[in-house]
């Protein structure tokens, strides 16, 4: 089970599942209905129009998410947004079909995917930028075992199958590890998390680079699913000797250990803001095609990093939703940014939030007139 009573987190805030018990039962009270268990109201602004919002997708988005729209709720109730924490790629799926007003993926769409959008022309958005922990369940071994890429990638791919393996145990001199089997605990469900995961290997493992490869489901060679990160935490908790990757609150807010991973200048580091925040600076300019931040160059960089996308498509058939939509997903890109840091995420880089403005300007309504400035 996951473990819902870490005391959380710092700066003197309350903790972020008490935050979000109280925004449900706010939102029980007002009446709103919930998807996935998230339902919450969002407006900036109180000329904007009532609206409904519904979204899917990205479950390494859903704790910034949950946070940051029900912080955008208390400024007032004027639109709902309804989020499913289903997997980048059944966000993709949703999305493509126009079941749901924006989509939310850890990878943005290839153009093999934009081609089957349904809506017409698609806007993908930077929305939050993050690091993934590989997590161990190894009682009495704290945080901090180092792991190289070539060492996690033969470990997924079953080639070292025992954490006192002399591989796992040469990088940790003086640490007693034990003769136990490794779990190798990976996505069961189409995901970005998976792709930024797999891309990393691929960066740093020929082997891997040339078995499994990149993306959302590879083939597994080994190993056991869990569905989201949700899913991969709860099998990491519960399995000693497991192994796993997940965003980084998941790790903290399970207290799970985590490894220190060797980075591209051979330096061992732990996730965090500060080190995620570095391996991003290394690559300032990242678009839809060109996004991958995985093993950038720096001492100080943590290299299993990478952004999340919304994804939005340009003509909207509704007024009222056009503009709720694209003042939601600003507020979002710019002043939501505060809650992504209290919950480790990075918050956005100045030129990716400017990026993301000039994006969300391009909301249309049926009328063609910018979305963002519509009502202002």
């Amino acid at each position: 089970m996951l473990n819902l009573n870490r005391p959380y987190p710092p700066r003197g805030r309350l903790s972020f599942r008490t935050r979000v018990a109280i925004a449900t039962s706010a939102l029980v009270v007002a009446g709103i209905s919930s998807t996935a268990g998230v339902a919450l109201a969002a407006s900036n602004d109180l000329s904007t129009p009532k609206a409904n919002l519904t979204g899917a997708g990205s479950t390494f988005d859903q704790p910034f998410f949950t946070l940051a729209f029900y912080d955008y709720y208390k400024l007032n109730a004027n639109v709902t947004v309804a989020y499913a924490s289903i997997g980048s790629g059944g966000g993709i799926a949703q999305f493509q079909a126009n079941t749901v007003n924006f989509g939310a993926s850890d990878v943005p769409m290839a153009a093999s995917d934009l081609a089957k959008d349904t809506g017409g022309p698609a806007l993908q958005i930077p929305v939050d930028l993050g690091g993934e922990a590989i997590s161990y369940n190894l009682p009495g071994i704290k945080s901090g075992l180092h792991l190289t890429g070539a060492v996690l990638a033969d470990i997924f791919l079953g080639k070292i199958k025992t954490w006192n393996d002399s591989a796992i145990t040469k990088l940790n001199p003086g640490v007693d590890l034990p003769k136990l089997g490794i779990t190798v605990v990976h996505r069961s469900d189409g995901s970005g998390t998976t792709y930024i995961f797999t891309n990393y290997l691929a960066v740093v493992s020929k082997a891997w680079a040339s078995g499994p490869g990149v993306g959302k489901s590879p083939n597994w060679p080994v190993g056991v699913g869990g569905k989201g990160n949700e899913g991969v935490a709860g099998s990491v908790s519960e399995i000693k000797g497991a192994i796993g990757y997940v965003e980084l609150d998941y790790a903290l807010e399970n207290k799970f250990s985590f490894a220190a991973m060797q980075n591209a200048a051979g330096k061992f580091v732990l996730p965090s803001i500060r080190t995620v925040a570095a391996d991003a600076a290394q690559k300032p300019d990242v678009t839809p095609t060109d996004f991958p931040i995985v093993n950038e160059p720096g001492a100080a960089s943590y290299p299993i990093s990478g952004y999340s996308w919304a994804l939005v498509y340009v003509k909207q058939t509704n007024t009222d939703v056009a503009i709720a939509l694209a003042r939601t997903l600003d507020w979002l890109t710019h002043a939501g940014q505060a809650d992504a840091k209290s919950l480790y995420y990075v918050p956005l880089p100045a030129n990716i939030q400017d990026l993301a403005r000039i994006d969300i300007a391009k909301i249309l309504t049926p009328a063609g007139t910018e979305a963002l400035t519509a009502s202002s």
